[in-house]
């Protein structure tokens, strides 16, 4: 198992295990701490937080198996769709959509994955 320390929250951002990448949960937050909100906006910038995340260990958006979002506002299930839609082409990974109270630092969405272990030589 290996995975990689954030210095400023005590978990991984992905730890690779069993041939799979475990990302922590990503949010829409810019590097200095912003939260980008507004629907469409805020999942792009969710999204580039899980790619980073993955980068951590040479994960790929191309691997993903599994992707959940968690959502503070079940209506924004359609702004998912619509995410999910132009990131990939079929067969698309698995794919669920939580209805949450609240995310950390007032944020709108969270994204929670399983991604396909890099291969290494």
């Amino acid at each position: 198992m290996s995975g990689v320390s954030d210095s400023n929250h005590p978990y991984s951002p992905a730890v690779v295990a069993g041939g799979l990448v475990f990302v922590s949960g990503s949010l829409p937050l810019l590097p200095d701490g912003t939260v980008v909100k507004g629907g469409r906006a805020a999942f792009d910038a969710a999204v580039e937080n899980l790619k980073e995340r993955m980068a951590h260990v040479g994960a790929r958006l191309e691997d993903m198996v599994k992707l959940t979002y968690f959502v503070t506002d079940i209506s924004l299930r359609d702004v998912a769709n619509d995410q999910f839609i132009d990131l990939w082409a079929h067969p698309r990974p698995a794919r669920t959509v939580v209805g949450v109270a609240e995310l950390p630092y007032g944020c709108e969405v969270e994204l929670d994955a399983v991604v396909r272990a890099p291969v290494t030589s």
